[in-house]
């Protein structure tokens, strides 16, 4: 692998054009690159920063970059190299318009965020799903079409390509009541839930053959990280639960109507992702100014080092999130002692390149909302006592091609522990016959919207091809930080 270096003409793009501080800017630069301290992206991003307010740098001693933080005070006290003057990138004066699917569903704030999202002057299309609610930057269940050369980390996500993913078996329907405790205990020794669960076991572990993992830094040094946390699903919203799915004759290939076991899961790219979010959030907020309100939808140009980055460890990110979903299905599988007949899957929270009605290319981000293009297949979940969908893309030009990717919180956390019962969740589990392994007020069904009231909202978006009830539910255990 070719190593990295910073040229001169990158540290002069930062507004280095003092000889001496040129060269003390490229040796500690490419001296980081070169022990791999750190990436190109972020010693570059620290750099821009360090030359914005040094005063942080000098103050940490033994600090990478304290002797170059030094000279820029001794220059500054000298009447010399002052903060260079920064671009504010404007937003539009006219907000488009974008349709708003469930308008009735969907709260203020959400409203107002996909309002200055449309306003970015890079924006060329958006829309919002039913089970939309507010989020950092872009709305979660926001859609944001920009011109193909940028990607905004923040309105891909924190939890880099969140998965569904339902594997059907050949088993009658009844099989979560006949062999509850064995199902309970595939659920219990093949998943594992919490910040930091790990696996030791592992069913297929070829994606980490594949040279993107050593292609930079940010990426090479998660690479152990994402090996232990392979087959695990983190926190929060995430889940793994056993149903009941109804197929209805002739809306799934292969799959004669009736009612089988069916095996869901919901969960991420775990530690890996998160990184990657968090460290490219940073440097696009750093590349680019933008008016408060805007600043988490800060994007990075797709030509410079730091977008490709982002693009190469983006989509590492979405097959890993896939191959965590497989780990466990298999491993389950497996346990059974049988193949599933068919397994459906999709992933939100991704950012892909792709066409408009009329030809243009752009970058479509959806923060929480399904691909649907016509006749894509994917999975649209309720609550843990509510009823999730396989549904098949229609491809609404004017959704994007995409519909909601579950119901939608109706409150905050927060709100879930000043207002809810423990006593009511167990009355609304035992009414819908919910076996629960873990999970807390939080997550409990009444803090989510009702499901069926979004599905209406969105029957231009797709159609239900199956109805999956969740029976046995396992998720992070309480109090666990959530990761969602």
């Amino acid at each position: 692998m070719k190593r990295e270096k910073i040229s001169n003409s990158e540290l002069e793009q930062l507004g280095v054009n003092d000889l001496e501080l040129l060269v003390a800017f490229g040796r500690v630069a490419n001296g980081l690159l070169k022990h791999e301290v750190m990436d190109k992206a972020t010693v570059l991003a620290n750099l821009e920063a360090l030359i914005d307010d040094p005063a942080p740098y000098a103050l940490k001693k033994n600090g990478k970059f304290k002797n170059i933080a030094d000279k820029i005070l001794e220059l500054r006290n000298e009447g010399k190299f002052f903060k260079q003057p920064r671009t504010m990138h404007q937003l539009k004066d006219e907000i488009s318009d974008f349709p708003v699917f469930g308008l009735q569903h969907i709260e203020v704030g959400a409203l107002a965020q996909m309002k200055t999202a449309i306003q970015l002057p890079i924006a060329v299309a958006g829309a919002l799903m039913p089970d939309a609610h507010q989020g950092y930057g872009l709305p979660i269940g926001g859609v944001l079409a920009t011109t193909a050369d940028t990607i905004i980390p923040y309105a891909v996500g924190v939890d880099i390509a969140c998965r569904m993913c339902l594997s059907i078996f050949d088993l009658p329907a009844g099989t979560v009541d006949t062999e509850k405790d064995k199902l309970k205990t595939l659920l219990s020794e093949h998943t594992h839930f919490g910040m930091g669960s790990k696996t030791k076991v592992h069913f297929d572990t070829t994606l980490f053959d594949r040279p993107e993992w050593n292609a930079f830094r940010t990426v090479k040094v998660l690479k152990d990280k994402a090996y232990a946390q392979l087959g695990t699903s983190g926190t929060g919203n995430h889940f793994v639960e056993w149903g009941e799915l109804t197929v209805s004759e002739g809306s799934l290939e292969g799959i004669p109507a009736g009612s089988y076991l069916a095996l869901l899961s919901h969960s991420g790219s775990r530690g890996f992702g998160g990184s990657i979010a968090n460290t490219y959030s940073a440097i696009a907020m750093q590349k680019t100014q933008l008016p408060k309100e805007a600043k988490h939808l800060a994007w990075l140009d797709m030509q410079t080092d730091e977008g490709q980055e982002y693009w190469i460890a983006m989509n590492l990110a979405g097959d890993y999130a896939s191959a965590n979903h497989h780990e466990i299905h298999n491993k389950i599988a497996r346990a059974l002692h049988l193949e599933p007949v068919m397994r459906i899957e999709n992933h939100h929270n991704f950012a892909w390149k792709e066409k408009m009605a009329d030809g243009t290319e752009v970058m479509v981000h959806r923060k929480g909302a399904t691909p649907a293009g016509e006749g894509v297949l994917g999975i649209i979940p309720g609550s843990m006592s509510t009823p999730g969908f396989v549904v098949r893309g229609k491809g609404e030009v004017t959704s994007l091609n995409s519909a909601s990717h579950g119901a939608g919180r109706l409150m905050s956390r927060s709100a879930a522990f000043r207002t809810i019962s423990k006593s009511a969740v167990d009355e609304n589990l035992l009414a819908n016959r919910i076996t629960l392994m873990g999970s807390d007020i939080d997550e409990a069904p009444m803090v989510y919207k009702d499901i069926h009231a979004v599905m209406a909202a969105q029957t231009e978006l797709v159609d239900i091809l199956a109805e999956f009830q969740p029976r046995i539910v396992r998720m992070a255990g309480a109090k666990e930080k959530p990761e969602d």
